[in-house]
């Protein structure tokens, strides 16, 4: 589990979940700085590594089953000011759809040009090697 912490606050695990190409990104009912858009992810809980922190938001917030594939990186998010886990996620089962209605809009799968237009800044160097092997378009 990840120990670092910013402003004495639990890291925030990120899914990063390619499929077919695409990326599921949701958006969220209230933006945090510049963030609409952004990867299902949620505050690590005490106890929980941050692999099983990506898999547990991804289901209670898309209603998705993942499993951990690797850990892209960690940082202090520029936007935000928390830290950040970024693990990289595959689909086991069932269908993307706006699960946690309290926190979430919306979701889609991105090729990369809908993700540009969604977050028109760079990705954390990991995530967009990531993306450079897996992403279409």
């Amino acid at each position: 589990m990840t120990q670092q912490l910013t402003n004495d606050l639990a890291p925030i695990a990120a899914a990063v979940i390619v499929r077919d190409g695409h990326v599921l990104m949701v958006r969220r009912r209230v933006k945090e700085g510049q963030l609409s858009w952004q990867f299902p992810a949620g505050q690590v809980e005490p106890g929980e590594d941050d692999l099983a922190a990506a898999v547990r938001e991804t289901r209670e917030e898309v209603g998705l089953t993942v499993s951990a594939v690797e850990r892209l990186g960690e940082r202090v998010h520029p936007a935000t000011g928390r830290t950040m886990v970024y693990v990289a996620c595959m689909v086991v089962e069932g269908t993307a759809h706006v699960a946690d209605q309290d926190e979430l809009a919306e979701v889609d799968w991105c090729d990369r040009a809908k993700l540009a237009e969604y977050v028109p800044y760079p990705f954390y160097g990991p995530v967009q090697d990531y993306f450079d092997a897996n992403l279409s378009g």
